[in-house]
């Protein structure tokens, strides 16, 4: 597998020299200075990709072009943003980068309650706490209808755990929930996610994939003619938040989207950790079945609890087998004569970079690169055992 490195450009914490010594090759990035909805200039690309090469490393994958909410909700600009977007592939495709990790969740992007959760080695973690998210929910945005979305014992947890905090509490738990995490499109204040929960709430499931499938339509074509894969992240968590609807977080989703678009550029990106976080999912036959369309992959591991919480664990030490699935992906590999991008996702935060509030949650070196060391060290066994 190529192993990559998610960077957040020139003011990342992590250098493009740490991702060298890391022992990456390949490199995932982005644009973050281009506003949502907004052109990527060939020039931009051009200088980035220039920045990366001469490391001696190769822009591997874009993670991510965002989709804008106009996009999403069918409204607004999205006409002009979908043309922006189509030539923002057209763009890549001319400068050589081939590959685009993007996802379709409404409103809040990958979101977690906890992004320093103690682990009994002294390290940090990310972690999904239900109760607190219901808490919050319920009782802090007061999301009309709010109680109906979780089980009687959790609204009563809920209604505990938030007696108990203190402003200062409840305005760290807000910040983390909707102020934007680390590849996320942005942030709102309360009156705004408010809103954009009322707007995006009304379509429901199957009106929203139709948004997506839309989408798709339009800017597959043009991802076929620049040479372009559109690799599209699953749902995280993979399951509804604010009673939003939730369309790639299942075998099924991702069934109904490869058979309802047929394309080479239509791809999947396998996240571990994501798909990984519902039990129901299993992960190495969802690689079985899917091979052919998987063109990125995050490997990461987590530890469920019953309720739907989550935190992020070792990578090698967790509910997924991520033995068995780096064997799957290996298969296809092989069947395909080419490596797929790879890249450690949410590294533990350790040593010196804990406290330091300029390092990214889940985005450390040191958590990175010692899961990035487990993995190929697991890579390497079983390639060998295959000689």
């Amino acid at each position: 597998m190529q192993e990559t490195w998610r960077w957040f450009g020139p003011d990342d914490t992590v250098t493009l020299e740490n991702v060298v010594q890391a022992g990456a090759t390949g490199v995932v990035t982005a644009l973050d200075h281009i506003a949502t909805g907004d052109v990527w200039p060939l020039a931009d690309i051009a200088e980035r990709k220039q920045l990366i090469e001469s490391y001696g490393l190769t822009w591997a994958v874009v993670e991510s072009v965002p989709v804008s909410n106009a996009i999403k909700s069918r409204s607004g600009p999205f006409e002009a943003h979908i043309a922006n977007y189509q030539q923002t592939v057209r763009n890549l495709g001319q400068a050589g980068v081939g590959c685009v990790c993007y996802n379709f969740m409404p409103v809040v992007d990958w979101t977690r309650t906890n992004l320093t959760y103690d682990l009994p080695n002294r390290s940090q973690a990310l972690r999904f706490e239900m109760t607190d998210f219901a808490a919050y929910d319920i009782h802090v945005l007061q999301r009309p209808g709010a109680q109906a979305s979780y089980p009687a014992d959790i609204v009563q947890r809920a209604q505990t755990r938030y007696q108990a905090m203190n402003a200062e509490e409840i305005a760290a738990l807000e910040k983390n929930i909707i102020a934007g995490l680390p590849g996320g499109e942005g942030s709102y204040d309360r009156d705004g996610i408010r809103a954009a929960i009322e707007t995006f709430a009304a379509f429901g499931n199957e009106q929203f994939r139709e948004h997506l499938f839309a989408f798709l339509r339009e800017v597959l074509p043009v991802a076929e003619a620049a040479g372009v894969v559109m690799a599209i992240h699953p749902d995280d968590p993979p399951f509804s938040l604010f009673g939003l609807p939730r369309i790639l977080s299942t075998a099924a989703d991702a069934r109904a989207l490869l058979q309802a678009i047929p394309s080479a550029a239509n791809g999947l990106t396998m996240c571990a950790g994501s798909y990984g976080a519902r039990g129901d999912n299993d992960l190495v036959a969802m690689i079985r079945e899917f091979h052919a369309n998987i063109q990125f992959v995050h490997l990461r591991n987590v530890r469920r609890e019953q309720d739907g919480s989550f935190f992020e664990s070792e990578h090698l030490d967790g509910d997924n087998d991520i033995v068995g699935i780096v064997g799957a992906l290996l298969d296809e590999e092989q069947r395909r004569g080419r490596h797929i991008p790879m890249r450690p996702d949410h590294g533990h935060t350790l040593g010196e970079e804990k406290g330091n509030t300029r390092v990214r949650p889940g985005y450390s070196f040191a958590g990175r690169m010692k899961g990035l060391a487990e993995l190929r060290g697991v890579i390497h066994a079983l390639e060998t055992l295959r000689r």
